[in-house]
């Protein structure tokens, strides 16, 4: 019979994962998400990127249905299974820049996303949920001096340039993909965009506590609508191999963006705090703006023999040149980004063997970002493994943990920039299970 129990416990945890995504800070701590709307989130869960972040050209995987945002064309192969995923992701960043003794080390760890998907024929399903779009998490220091001449002749006078930065976006998703014939799968996504972002910059005085400090507070409210749309073509090599060919892109809108500008003056303690403000010279609220999102397109291929492996590649390239507030460019680049990776499940019967039962997943991925700072264009590449631990059956149900790790590097030392390393942990656990059949007796 149709399981309502489960049904209600899906939206209570939808509710959760709605507040908790509205309440949470960035997980992130990189300088480089200063900029445009933060880091961009893959916008695969953590079975794709313990691949590299392959999901262009995936549906089901392994033989068990999977929730892949990413191409929404996807959802037609839920087949009579409905599945319920939620996780949980840590990141852990290493700085270093050259000139600077020591590293920083930051680890942040919190609700990553909540996905649901459902058959609603043979051939078709919709699937709805909630994942992180961007980030935006930074606090670093650029400490430099200034000369100048006095009654002392020519000094030196120290002061420090500090940024610090916080919020992200998230976006909620309802989409809907149908199969046309044997081999043509089409999807597409209705979203919404929303979320805070806060960008603070300072110049402090550390050697003077008489010295009038100064700080640039801004902050933007963002929500609005998105959409995606993908397509998906299979060539079938008998029953269980299948080369597929995928198709998605996150289309250009406007999102609306109010915007807050506060200018202040302030004074630190002895011990260096920071006193009550002296004065406010600029304090604009409530100002509204058209932020542009740019076109997103993936490309993507894959190769899966039913039960045993899968391997694939996807390409994708924002047009992020296009990305401006009010009409007016922000400096951002186009972007690139090739993603590789598979997963091998050595015998998914096997009956005393629980190790060949599990799926193990690797892959690497590359990124030319949006960002060139100081001349030089910013990249991260990372290396990505993962696995999937199956639990023991409950009559038609299959639930599965599924861990992934990806170890890499974003930036670089050259012209005084920071480089980082960075290692990302995803945790998620998904249920396959038969929800909306009615059973009949004769």
């Amino acid at each position: 019979m149709i399981n309502y129990t489960r049904l209600l416990l899906v939206f209570l945890f939808t509710g959760i994962a709605l507040g908790a995504a509205a309440q949470s800070t960035a997980t992130n701590s990189s300088p480089y998400s200063r900029y445009g709307v933060g880091l961009l989130n893959d916008q695969v869960l953590p079975i794709n990127r313990g691949m590299g972040g392959i999901g262009a050209a995936t549906n089901q995987i392994g033989g068990y249905s999977t929730i892949n945002p990413l191409n929404p064309a996807s959802y037609s192969a839920f087949g009579r299974f409905t599945v319920f995923e939620i996780g949980v992701n840590s990141n852990n960043q290493f700085l270093s820049q050259n000139g600077v003794s020591g590293n920083q080390s930051n680890s942040n760890f919190r609700l990553s996303h909540f996905a649901f998907g459902a058959p609603v024929s043979k051939h078709s399903g919709l699937s709805f949920g909630l994942t992180p779009y961007s980030e935006v998490g930074y606090n670093y220091t650029n400490a430099t001096s200034r000369k100048s001449t006095g009654t002392a002749g020519i000094t030196d006078t120290a002061f420090n340039t500090v940024y610090y930065g916080d919020g992200g976006l998230s976006k909620a998703y309802l989409g809907y993909g149908f199969g046309i014939g044997k081999h043509l799968k089409l999807g597409a996504n209705v979203s919404y965009i929303f979320g805070n972002l806060h960008n603070f910059s300072s110049i402090e005085f550390p050697t003077i506590t008489s010295a009038i400090n100064s700080r640039a507070e801004e902050s933007r409210a963002i929500g609005g609508v998105n959409y995606d749309y993908g397509a998906q073509y299979s060539v079938d090599f008998g029953d269980v191999r299948h080369l597929t060919f995928g198709y998605s892109a996150s289309g250009s809108t406007k999102l609306n963006s109010k915007e807050t500008y506060v200018a202040s003056q302030y004074l630190n303690d002895a011990t260096g705090n920071e006193n009550v403000a002296l004065d406010t010279l600029t304090n604009i609220k409530g100002q509204n703006a058209k932020l542009t999102l740019p076109l997103i397109q993936h490309f993507g291929i894959s190769f899966q023999n039913d039960r045993k492996f899968l391997i694939g590649a996807d390409y994708s390239t924002g047009k992020w040149s296009n990305y401006a507030i009010d009409g007016v460019s922000q400096g951002l680049r186009n972007s690139e980004s090739f993603r590789v990776g598979g997963q091998i499940t050595p015998n998914v019967d096997a009956l005393r063997n629980y190790f060949a039962r599990m799926d193990y997943r690797l892959g690497f991925k590359y990124d030319k970002t949006n960002l060139n700072v100081l001349g030089t264009d910013i990249k991260a590449y990372a290396a990505t493994f993962g696995l999937g631990f199956p639990l023991p059956r409950n009559n038609n149900a299959f639930y599965k943990i599924n861990f992934s790790a990806e170890l890499g590097q974003r930036g670089t030392l050259q012209n005084n920039l920071i480089k980082e390393k960075f290692i990302n942990l995803h945790l998620s656990f998904t249920l396959n299970d038969v929800w909306f059949v009615k059973y009949r007796f004769d």
